[in-house]
């Protein structure tokens, strides 16, 4: 399970009320992120839980900014609360997808209300959460297959191979890897060995798939001390 508590206040200068919400969100458990609205350098990040947005007549007025934080807070999913006059709020109900605007706050806001409002919501998104499993195969056929198996249950990534697995791992660190034993360039056996010998990711739970059943090949996978094996010939039921 994770236990980010990082969320991110984007407004574009740091004005009396905006230095107070940031100030009231650094009281509570949560680290806080502020960004000013350039696209250039304004980072949303994979831990990021949750984004506030302080809108102002330079915010509301510069249309990428706008559709650049759509297209972010779409694509991972990341709940948005805002602050602002209506007519501004407004503007970001028409940019933002609905699904996401989680709360509206009018000015003048009451600032203890909001940060306990923020970090009771990001704190109970970490008790609710799915688990993230990374499948990774070469096979396009069995990640469709492990994705529409898993994804009732879990939040699930696939990579097609050994090196873009390396770098999904670095990226969200998950709590599960489902591995591919056989594989061209950098099979599962070199990946294991990678991630056992790096501290940070040396506890993530591996299990590896094989297309294989014999004893010689489940006593090779097994002498590896995976955390688990599953066979690909498996029914969904059992991998699940």
């Amino acid at each position: 399970m994770f236990e980010d508590h990082t969320v991110m206040l984007i407004g574009a200068g740091m004005n009396y009320l905006l230095t107070a919400i940031k100030d009231r969100l650094n009281e509570t458990s949560l680290t806080v992120r502020v960004s000013g609205i350039d696209i250039d350098t304004m980072k949303i990040d994979d831990d990021i839980r949750a984004i506030i947005i302080y809108t102002d007549i330079d915010l509301i007025n510069n249309q990428k900014v706008l559709v650049y934080l759509k297209d972010m807070v779409t694509e991972r999913d990341i709940p948005v609360f805002t602050v602002g006059s209506e007519e501004e709020l407004e503007i970001v109900r028409n940019a933002i997808p609905e699904h996401l605007l989680i709360e509206e706050y009018k000015r003048p806001v009451n600032i203890k209300e909001l940060s306990e409002n923020i970090e009771k919501y990001v704190l109970q998104m970490n008790v609710t959460e799915k688990k993230r499993v990374l499948v990774v195969d070469d096979s396009s056929i069995m990640l469709h297959n492990l994705k529409g198996w898993l994804e009732d249950k879990y939040q699930v990534a696939l990579a097609n191979s050994g090196i873009t697995a390396i770098k999904s791992i670095t990226k969200m660190k998950p709590d599960l890897i489902l591995l591919d034993y056989e594989m061209p360039i950098v099979d599962g056996k070199q990946i294991m060995q990678m991630l056992r010998s790096e501290i940070e990711f040396a506890d993530i739970p591996i299990i590896f798939l094989t297309g294989k059943g014999d004893r010689a090949t489940v006593m090779e996978v097994m002498a590896l001390r995976p955390d688990g094996y599953l066979l690909k010939s498996m029914r969904p039921d059992e991998i699940v």
